[in-house]
């Protein structure tokens, strides 16, 4: 099963997507992972990648959509791919329905993680990132333990996000409305948009996604 997980920053795509790697085996496609792991990998197109960052440019669309390529077909069978953080915009979906067509593939939901955004804000920069491995803590949904120490690899260095502030999480909500929010229309009319309440805690987005990708809701929604 393929899924996008579509929604502004902050609204926990990632940590959904980390479940279902780990409960479904599926494959995170993480256009800023693998960008990265391009850069070191030696490969052609990993060289191609690091010349492109070291120059201070923008990668192409093109380059990441044989990013993707090379990963699906390296990937072998599996529980399927989430793609996290692309597309942003509508001539990139297009080039992602090209790409899937093109290796027999297909998109079976693409999943809305509504948000409101005051409340999104006070969340976002209420957040705290555990230096040594990324695990995400909250002062109001999941605080730093008592002891002080990460609950996945037990450090103690925990860090706020430098763009973790209200002023620039404004910035790049305006900038997610105008470039990648047009994707919620275009996949409700191929009848692929499912939303959740991405508000929600942890447990419960879990399960919201979990009965769409099991079947068990059938609604396709868009917001006028």
């Amino acid at each position: 099963m393929n899924i996008i997980l579509l929604g502004p920053p902050g609204a926990g795509k990632g940590t959904q997507a980390r479940i279902l790697v780990e409960s479904r085996g599926m494959v995170q496609l993480s256009t800023g992972d693998m960008l990265r792991g391009a850069k070191d990998s030696g490969t052609e197109l990993g060289d191609r990648v690091a010349g492109i960052m070291a120059r201070g440019e923008l990668v192409t669309d093109e380059i990441v959509i044989d990013l993707i390529r090379e990963r699906i077909e390296s990937a072998g069978e599996g529980g399927g791919f989430i793609f996290d953080g692309f597309p942003r915009t509508l001539a990139q979906a297009d080039a992602l329905g090209e790409l899937l067509d093109s290796i027999g593939q297909h998109l079976d939901a693409v999943i809305e993680m509504q948000v409101d955004d005051e409340a999104l804000v006070a969340r976002i920069t209420a957040r705290s990132v555990c230096g040594n491995c990324g695990e995400v803590y909250n002062d109001i949904t999941r605080p730093i333990p008592d002891d002080g120490k990460c609950e996945v690899c037990g450090a103690s260095d925990f860090r706020r996000r430098a763009d973790d502030n209200e002023e620039s999480l404004r910035k790049r909500l305006m900038e997610y409305y105008k470039k990648t929010a047009p994707l919620i229309g275009y996949y409700y009319a191929k009848g692929l948009l499912r939303t959740v309440d991405g508000l929600g805690d942890i447990g419960n987005v879990r399960d919201q996604i979990a009965a769409i990708l099991d079947g068990g809701d059938e609604r396709r929604e868009i917001r006028a």
